[in-house]
């Protein structure tokens, strides 16, 4: 609960930030410039990593991010899920806007898992879930989502296929990782276990890699279909990065 204080400082900050440049679509405000963001790690600098650093991608009252607010763009606005109703759709590690925004949609079904449930304050439909052995059957999705989780994982294409395994033949799926700009070749090292050296050499203490452009082969080696799509610029308003691309994938239809 804010402080008296604390409330009258926040509404100062977003009075002396508002304007028109921006919009919020998960709080709906509007602001001339975004809140500063993430952490000045040097790996992330040298590696012009996108997706991560520190940066200008915050909004100043709901704290939605970039990463955030470019899957609202595209499920929402692009794809237009809610004009489906009769979807279903798996989300791992559920950012919780965007995924109260989908769970008011009524999806026929709209599953959410994490191997670690209990840092949600909405647990009630967290599902604990291990992304390398998701307990659902073959093609059983229509689309999956899972932003930023790859680059935690060791056995990453494992998680790939998993992912690949649960989607109808003709599904898609959204999997986003933070991706250096300049580097051709996936930088990983799975021995390593002290966490200041992790985040010395991937920008977090919890990653194990800073993936490099050839992401794109990795999701295909399982069976994806890629498509590499930039909408930052249809939705500016948004604030979203205009280096981050999504990595749409699909399940081809004769599987």
């Amino acid at each position: 609960m804010m402080s008296l204080l604390q409330r009258i400082k926040n509404k100062i900050k977003l009075k002396s930030h508002a304007g028109s440049v921006y919009h919020c679509p998960f709080c709906g405000y509007n602001s001339r410039d975004l809140e500063v963001v993430g952490h000045d790690i040097p790996v992330l600098r040298e590696k012009q990593v996108i997706g991560g650093g520190r940066r200008a991608a915050g909004c100043y009252q709901c704290h939605s991010r970039d990463r955030e607010r470019l899957l609202y763009a595209f499920f929402i606005e692009e794809l237009k899920l809610p004009e489906n109703k009769k979807i279903s759709i798996l989300h791992i590690a559920p950012e919780p806007k965007l995924s109260k925004v989908l769970l008011a949609n009524n999806f026929k079904e709209y599953i959410c898992g994490d191997l670690f449930t209990e840092g949600y304050d909405y647990p009630e439909y967290v599902q604990n879930m291990n992304v390398m052995d998701i307990p659902f059957q073959d093609h059983h999705f229509d689309y999956a989502i899972c932003n930023h989780v790859l680059e935690h994982i060791p056995e990453d294409t494992k998680a790939m296929k998993e992912l690949y395994r649960i989607l109808k033949p003709g599904g898609k799926a959204v999997l986003q990782v933070p991706i250096s700009k300049n580097n051709q070749k996936t930088h990983e090292d799975f021995t390593i276990a002290d966490q200041n050296k992790r985040e010395e050499l991937f920008g977090q203490f919890d990653h194990v890699r800073i993936y490099g452009q050839d992401y794109i082969e990795r999701l295909k080696s399982v069976g994806f279909t890629v498509h590499r799509v930039n909408i930052s610029e249809k939705y500016k308003t948004f604030g979203l990065n205009p280096e981050e691309d999504i990595f749409f994938c699909e399940k081809p239809v004769s599987q």
